[in-house]
């Protein structure tokens, strides 16, 4: 079965940055795309980026383009997510996930990470 593992979360400033770790593994064939999101407290999961597994094309919420950059390694069978000029509207709990499709949609991801969380505050 396929499993997915976060890392890399924990407490910035405003402003700084943090860098996400996806690491997929147990997979035969691998999964067409790989996609972050986030939660936070009361609020709904909600899409923040993607990345397709075969060449490469990235997708970026609004509220994060300019700031984020999701990047992969196929050798280390490995997604990143490159958090910059963080924002307190930013601190939730990543996760990353993994479809057969190309989509952002939470409902439509076939596998979960455990999340981490990321917190900004000064």
């Amino acid at each position: 079965q396929l499993q997915l593992v976060e890392s890399g979360g924990g407490l910035v400033q405003p402003g700084g940055s943090l860098r996400l770790t996806c690491t997929v593994s147990g997979f035969s064939v691998k999964p067409y795309s790989i996609g972050w999101f986030r939660q936070a407290p009361g609020k709904e999961r909600e899409g923040v980026s993607l990345i397709s597994s075969s060449d490469g094309t990235t997708y970026y919420e609004d509220s994060v383009k300019g700031r984020f950059i999701v990047s992969r390694d196929n050798a280390k069978n490995t997604v990143y997510l490159q958090m910059n000029s963080l924002k307190p509207d930013d601190t939730a709990v990543y996760y990353c996930a993994s479809s057969w499709l190309w989509t952002i949609l939470p409902e439509q991801m076939d596998y979960w990470g455990q999340g981490t969380q990321v917190t900004v505050s000064s």
